[in-house]
This record gives structure tokens, sequence and C-alpha cells, in this order.
């Protein structure tokens, strides 16, 4: 099976660019929902994951009181804890199933490495043959 049927496309994507303040990322995930965010470049590359842990850590270390200081600091200049490893849009399954269990989400690239979309555990578990077969994954 492809990884392009679970794929959720860019244009319904939230993510983040790499250029973005502090502030810029807490409104844009509060109004996601979502607790992690693909990072990219203008040029539409993958570049990394911001969380909400990332933007919590960001606040209490650089000791920011009020949300407008939030203007002053740069994504790409706080710590990521971690960012999620992107898979080339060929990634066969057994890859995309290895990194879907440790990440929320799997960003998905192309072959110039634009980001194209993501793959979230949600929807291969929902969509995956064993799943409909009545197996445990």
């Amino acid at each position: 099976m492809n990884l392009l049927f679970y794929l959720t496309p860019k244009a319904n994507c939230s993510y983040l660019y790499d250029d973005f303040t502090l502030r810029q990322a807490i409104e844009r995930m509060e109004v996601s929902g979502y607790t992690a965010l693909p990072i990219l470049r203008r040029d539409g590359s993958y570049c990394g994951t911001l969380t909400e842990g990332d933007l919590l850590w960001a606040v209490k270390n650089l000791c920011i009181m009020d949300m407008r200081e939030t203007e002053k600091y740069n994504i790409m200049d706080i710590s990521h804890r971690r960012d999620n490893v992107p898979v080339s849009v060929t990634t066969g399954m057994e890859e995309l199933l290895l990194r879907a269990s440790d990440q929320n989400f799997v960003p998905v690239v192309d072959d110039k490495g634009a980001f194209i979309g993501i793959v979230t555990r949600r929807a291969i578990l929902r969509c995956h043959p064993m799943q409909k077969e009545g197996a445990v994954l």
C-alpha cells in the first residue's frame, strides 16, 4: 500500500514558518488545537517540529512574563526537544509504521525535499488493512 493513501496534504495541515516569532507560534498552535506542528522554510522545505513543551520551556527559560516579549524571539532560536524525522513520498509502509510508532505525525517530503503533508498515527490506525481485519497493531 502507498503512504499517499494516508497523507493529509499540506493544504489541510497547520504548520509554522521558520521565521515566525514565539508569539506567532503560540497563537498558531492555540488556533490549530495541535500539540506539535511542523516547521517549514519559506521555500517549502521541512526543517523541524515545534511542540507545546518546547514553547513552555522557552517561556520559562527566557523568563517571559508578558506576551509582547514573545515577539522578540524566533522559533528557531529556542530548543526543540525532538524534530520529527521526515520520510520520502516513496517510503514503504514498514518504514512509515516504524516512524509513526515514535512520532505523533510523520512529515512527508517529495523528491526535491519539499513538504507535501503529514501522515498521522490516527490515519494509519483508521485505515490500515490489519485494523479492518480486527487485528491489534
